[in-house]
Formats: structure tokens, sequence, C-alpha cells
């Protein structure tokens, strides 16, 4: 199935998407650029991060919970309307010279919180939009353009854009806000979602609940999910001292770490692109294993570089995999789960595999400062080895598990 076989619904979605993720990638480096202007403390401009960070793990159920609740269509398109006031209103701050610690604090924090509501009302009309079978593709052509969008158009121009006026990347990202929300809008209305709609809501609590409660009794969704989690805190930490382990250890020249990251920027493209063929061929739970066993002998590659282009090569590759688990881990939720829980479990996915993402960071940082950045990427590519013989061991489709409902 091609691209253009996904459908007109399909296209609006991912054009809103690569517009709002074309405005993320313009405001992001631009509001670290404004914190730098704000103050040089690196508490407070790590202060500005982590506001964008917490509110996933705070409110990511909470976000699942409205997602099911409410339409969702008019969810993300009222989210972006939303986020596209508020960083208009910051362009105008910034634009008067009127920028403080807390205004970019409360822009952060808000931000991210709206994020988690529309990302779980994303997550669960996409299986409203496409076939079945097409998911796969569909998610790896959303990381695709997300990935162009983000990687080789925004964060470049980001730069520049502050340059000419700090208030500008701003003022595009509410644009691309607006223009997301409005193609939003123009998607035909998806069926009513059943049966669950028609079932009486109980507290919010215990429809937290009925969501943990369902991907826990899935034994291959929960399977997957805690490898994701496992993995993120390998990615994390890689994450974190690649910029150091890049010019330590590959000798990367500080000019040419630019291109060096792009490599990633074009694995992840690649795989994107090469994720819907991959599950076809394979099926998505085979896939899933092949693909932690292609990431755990690159990052055993990177591990064991000590050259630019080498190093290279195996980052690329690596972040390839990560796209197409990523694709493939979504699409297979989102064809097992039903539709009326679809918001809460996607929710539930993303909160506990991302909980291990500071614990990476964090060690990686105590890591390299004791002992260096190679042991680090070593670290990496033993804990993927785990993970990926887990996942042999573990990783068999099943049926849906059975519906169970909280209180």
């Amino acid at each position: 199935m091609t691209s253009s076989a996904l459908g007109r619904d399909f296209r609006l979605l991912w054009s809103a998407a690569v517009s709002s993720r074309f405005g993320d990638a313009l405001r992001t480096p631009a509001l670290a650029l404004l914190a730098a202007t704000v103050t040089r403390d690196p508490r407070i401009i790590a202060a500005v991060t982590v506001a964008g960070q917490v509110p996933p793990l705070l409110f990511g159920l909470l976000g699942g919970v409205y997602a099911d609740r409410w339409d969702r269509r008019r969810t993300m398109a009222v989210v972006d309307g939303v986020r596209a006031a508020v960083v208009a209103a910051l362009a105008v701050v910034v634009a008067l010279n009127r920028v403080s610690v807390l205004v970019l604090l409360v822009a952060a924090f808000l931000l991210a919180t709206l994020g988690t509501l529309f990302d779980s009302a994303s997550f669960a009309l996409l299986p409203a939009l496409v076939p079945p079978d097409a998911l796969p593709l569909a998610n790896g052509r959303l990381q695709a353009g997300s990935a162009v969008a983000g990687g080789f158009l925004g964060a470049p121009a980001a730069g520049v854009l502050f340059a000419v006026a700090p208030a500008l990347p701003f003022a595009l990202d509410a644009v691309t806000f607006a223009v997301a929300a409005l193609l939003v809008l123009a998607l035909g209305q998806p069926p009513a979602v059943t049966p669950g709609t028609a079932l009486r809501r109980g507290s919010v609590w215990s429809e937290i609940v009925e969501g943990l409660r369902w991907l826990r009794a899935h034994r291959t969704l929960w399977r997957v999910t805690v490898l994701t989690a496992a993995s993120n805190l390998a990615i994390s930490g890689i994450m974190a001292v690649l910029v150091l382990y890049a010019l330590d250890v590959l000798r990367v020249p500080p000019a040419g770490y630019g291109l060096f990251a792009a490599a990633a920027i074009l694995g992840g493209v690649a795989g994107a692109l090469g994720a819907g063929r991959i599950a076809t061929r394979l099926g998505t739970v085979p896939a899933l294993r092949v693909v932690l066993a292609v990431e755990t002998v690159a990052l055993t590659g990177f591990a064991l570089a000590r050259h630019p282009v080498s190093g290279g090569i195996a980052l690329a590759v690596f972040a390839a995999g990560t796209v197409v688990w990523n694709s493939l881990w979504a699409s297979y939720g989102q064809r097992q789960v039903p539709s009326e829980l679809l918001g809460r479990v996607g929710a539930a996915q993303r909160m506990v595999g991302l909980l291990t993402a500071p614990l990476g960071a964090a060690l990686a940082g105590l890591a390299a400062s004791a002992y260096g950045t190679a042991p680090v990427a070593g670290a990496a590519a033993a804990t993927f080895a785990l993970v990926t013989l887990a996942a042999w061991r573990t990783l068999r489709p099943t049926a849906p598990a059975v519906l169970i409902r909280a209180g």
C-alpha cells in the first residue's frame, strides 16, 4: 500500500502533524536561546527544559481520559488553537522585551501540558482514519514527515530567525499551530466510538485505572511497553552525552557536529519510510524482535567506533531502528486496543515508556563524570543486548485482553 492510498483524511492529519512539528522545532531551541538572554544561571535554564518535560508524566494519564471522553478531532483542533494563542502571546511579550524567567517557565509548562491531551487524541484518532493493515505505514509516514520538518527545516532555521528577531520563531510557531488546527477541523467526522461511549462514565481516577488494567492484562502489549521503557533507559543515557562522545571519542570536529547529528535524522527518516514494509514482510511482533537485534548490533558498533564516519553510520542505523520500533509499537497498540480505550491505554504506554528516560540521563551524566563517555556507550549497548534477549524470549502475539472496568 502506498501513502496515497491512505486517503484524504490521513493527508490532512499528516499535514497538521508536520506543520506543528515544524513550529515545535522553531520554538524549542528559540526558547533555550531566549532563556540564555534572561539569565546565565544553568540551573534556571535547565529548569525551563524540565518545565517542558514534567507535564507528560504528571498529566499524561489524565489527557488519555479526556481523549476518550471528548470528540478527538475537535479536541485536537481546540488544543492547537489554544497553543497558537499561548505562543502568540509569548511572541508579543518577547517583542515588547518583557520576558522573565516566570514567563518562560509558565509557557513551557502550559504548552507541554496541552500537548499531552493532543498526543492522546491524535494517537486514538489515527485508527479511525486508515485501515488497520495500513497503521505501520501511516505511523511511519507521520514520523518521517515530522523528522524532516523538525530536523532538516525547523531546527536549522530557529537560530537564524532568532538572530533576525527574537520574537520571530515564536510568531511562526503560532502560525503553524493555527494552520494545524484548521487542517484538523477539515477532517471528515470519524465514526462514533463504540461501544464504550454508551457505558456509564466513572470518575476520572476509575477511568485511568481502567486503561492501566487493560494495558497490564494484555500480555504482549505490556511486555512491549516494558521493553520500550528499558530501551529508553539506554537511549536517554547515550543522548545525554552524545555531543561529548562525538567530540572526545569519535573526534568529530566541532564545526562538523551538525553534519554528524544529521546522520541520526537521515537514519530516522529511512526507518520511518521502511516501517510499513518491514511490518508487512515480517509481521509486527516478529519485526519488533528483529529491530531490537539490529539496534543492539548498531549500538555495539557505535560503542566500538573511534572515527566520525563509522560512528555516524552506526548512529544512523540505530536511529532507523528506533523509529521503526516506535512506529510498530504504536501501530500494534492501535490495532489491539478497543477504540473507546485508545486514549487511556496509549497514554499509559507513553508514560510507562518514558519513566526511565530521566533516570537514564542522570546515570549517564554521573558515569561520564566519573569514568568518561566511552563506558556510557558500552553500558547502553549492553542494556540493549539484555532487552533484545528478553524480547526474543517473551514476545509472542496474543489475543486482545478482555475489557476490565474499574470499580
